[in-house]
């Protein structure tokens, strides 16, 4: 049997690629950005993006610009998958440690640990600083209008945002390498680039984005749907809590089907209050924010890290000896 044209001989690469590419982003962080595959993959989609979606002022077409939106993307993605998938099949020949060290290169690029890391710290610094500069510091990791936040209000945002992240950034990209490779850790990628850039509501740097970023969103959302969830299960489970019913229901708080599970499992393992102002409150009778909190939840986020990796690896090698028929059983039935 193969699996993404790699022997299942070499199961082992597969876990070892997993174990690369989070090796690579702690020690190293980001590529540089003229070899970054998901800037390519930016400069793509904002180059359709400005032929699907319509100028403000323009006549509205929302049926041309749904169909012209979901057929942007889904060019964009089958070619995405086809070079993922080509880079692959290239590798078939070469030793299997060869293999992991190449495989987990390719796979880094679609994770990102420690600049999420990184920049959520910085807000705490930030802001001893002064509140100016923790809005500034905190609006390079929202979309949200950062400008009248309070110190309260910047911590949760930054706190949330470490929560959400945590598996848009590094759980998705790996659940969808350990249950399609390199080529399903690369559409994920894609799927979140094209709702970051086309998934929004109304007017985005001139242009309207509701009808042509529809399906962007929604692919996101599907995709995002299991790894959310795994992500809000783990983050409550190494925090030591056991409050399953509670995190189902500030899930449902959210106007995101997937980003509730995250952010209301580090609300509870953290015990603090997370809030978005006229949109949700998680956890609203805990504390707010304080400063120790914010490390503490990049402590849990960075043990919860660990132990996704190591199960979606295990998944991974466990995949290829499954018949194609069980896999479904594996998702849940889904």
């Amino acid at each position: 049997m193969d699996f993404i044209g790699l022997p299942t001989s070499h199961a082992a690469v597969l876990a070892g690629a997993v174990l690369v590419a989070l090796a690579l982003d702690v020690l190293f962080g980001e590529p540089p950005v003229r070899l970054h595959p998901v800037v390519a993959m930016g400069h793509y989609l904002g180059a359709v993006g400005r032929r699907v979606s319509r100028a403000v002022g323009a006549v509205p077409q929302p049926r041309v610009e749904l169909w012209l939106g979901a057929l942007g993307w889904c060019v964009g993605g089958a070619l995405v998958v086809a070079l993922a998938q080509a880079v692959v099949g290239a590798m078939q020949t070469l030793h299997p440690l060869a293999q992991a060290v190449l495989l987990g290169a390719l796979l880094k690029p679609m994770l990102s640990w420690r600049m999420l890391r990184d920049e959520v710290c910085a807000v705490e610094v930030a802001l001893a600083d002064s509140l100016e500069a923790g809005r500034t510091c905190v609006g390079r990791l929202v979309s949200r209008d950062v400008t009248d936040l309070s110190e309260i209000q910047v911590r949760e945002a930054a706190v949330s945002t470490l929560a959400e992240n945590l598996n848009d950034s590094v759980v998705a990209p790996l659940f969808w390498f350990a249950v399609a490779g390199l080529p399903g850790a690369a559409l994920y990628r894609f799927a979140n680039t094209a709702d970051a850039m086309w998934g929004y509501r109304g007017e985005r740097n001139g242009r309207i984005w509701t009808w042509a970023g529809k399906w962007a969103a929604r692919a996101d959302d599907v995709l995002s749907w299991l790894p959310a969830r795994l992500t809000g299960v783990l983050i409550l489970a190494v925090g030591g809590g056991r409050r399953w019913k509670e995190l189902s229901r500030l899930a449902r708080l959210i106007p995101s089907p997937n980003g509730g599970w995250p952010m209301g499992a580090l609300a509870l393992a953290l015990n603090v209050r997370l809030g978005k102002e006229g949109v949700y409150v998680l956890n609203e009778s805990a504390p707010v924010p304080s400063p120790k909190h914010i490390a503490a939840g990049v402590a849990l986020c960075g043990r919860v890290l660990w132990l996704a990796a190591g199960l979606l690896a295990a998944l991974a090698v466990i995949r290829l000896y499954l018949p194609l028929s069980w896999f479904p059983l594996l998702l849940g039935g889904v």
